[in-house]
């Protein structure tokens, strides 16, 4: 076993001394794959942070139905007890008007303007879901809401939601296709500079096979290089894509300061990063092991 660790050692000690006796042809590798693999994480980091506020909204289709202003008490009880009664109607919530107001400043961030208003401008609410969410049940339900006495408006509330939802469901096919094709430039990348390094050491190869040395031994070092190569990469696209965020938050933080909003962006995760490091490693690995096995059929001792 401490032979085996110790043979591993000055295998990766090697591999890095390559990578000192080449810093400009290495670094110029690892930019490339790092700046190849900023796309997908980057569209990654925005759609998890969309899931992030979508999560927070309601994935069902709701009908909110609004009350007169001057509506009374009673009024809007007898709205509740329509609503208690109807068989279309899996559950609803009654929003006063002054919890309607708190959680639109909250929300809103014009928490100055609103306070500037003489009277309170937003009237009662029902928020009602539906028995049955096909889109005919549902606007069957919100015409019938909206005949109802002291109900001025209602309103079918789903349609953005579900517009959002495709569109991330969109994005994370897309993070897939683009992630799925840079993945394969970066083994074609990885495949192309080992199969050099092969070609150049080409004399090194046969000598160390004539001396008995089996081609695990001789695929080692270029394993090693490749493994390291993609994790470098990774280690660029992570700093890349946190140094962006980390911009486009000291923004985003100027105008929350304007628009009374606390929005940021949330960086990678540590599982997340642990991916984007290891996947690219792995990926140079294979690319090496490809391009070293192909090559190593072909070189004989003389």
């Amino acid at each position: 076993m401490r032979t085996w660790a110790s043979q591993h050692a000055r295998c990766l000690g090697g591999t890095l001394g390559r990578f000192a006796r080449q810093p400009l042809g290495s670094l110029f590798n690892i930019l490339v794959i790092g700046v190849a693999l900023c796309l997908p994480v980057a569209l990654y980091v925005v759609i998890v942070n969309l899931q992030s506020v979508s999560g927070q909204l309601a994935p069902e289709p709701q009908i909110s139905a609004f009350m007169a202003l001057d509506a009374s008490r009673a009024e809007i009880g007898q709205i509740e007890n329509r609503l208690k009664q109807s068989a279309r109607v899996q559950r609803y919530r009654y929003v006063p008007r002054d919890q309607a107001l708190q959680e639109f400043k909250q929300s809103s961030g014009l928490s100055d303007v609103i306070e500037s208003l003489g009277q309170n401008p937003l009237p009662d609410a029902f928020i009602v879901s539906a028995e049955d969410n096909s889109p005919a049940a549902l606007e069957a339900l919100r015409d019938e809401i909206a005949q109802w006495p002291r109900v001025v408006h209602a309103q079918l509330d789903a349609a953005w939601a579900r517009r959002l939802d495709a569109t991330l469901r969109f994005g994370r096919l897309l993070v897939l296709a683009v992630g799925g094709l840079l993945a394969l430039a970066l083994v074609a990348v990885t495949f192309n500079t080992i199969r050099l390094q092969v070609l150049t050491r080409r004399d090194e190869v046969e000598v160390v096979k004539l001396i008995g040395a089996t081609d695990a031994f001789i695929r080692r070092p270029f394993l090693y290089y490749g493994a390291l190569q993609g994790a470098a990469g990774g280690i660029v696209a992570w700093l890349l894509v946190t140094g962006s965020v980390w911009l486009i938050n000291q923004s985003l933080g100027e105008l929350s300061h304007v628009y009374a909003s606390l929005f940021h962006l949330k960086p990678l995760p540590a599982l997340d990063t642990a991916a984007l490091i290891a996947l690219p490693a792995a990926l140079g690995w294979f690319g090496a092991w490809l391009s070293v096995s192909r090559h190593l059929q072909r070189i004989e001792p003389a």
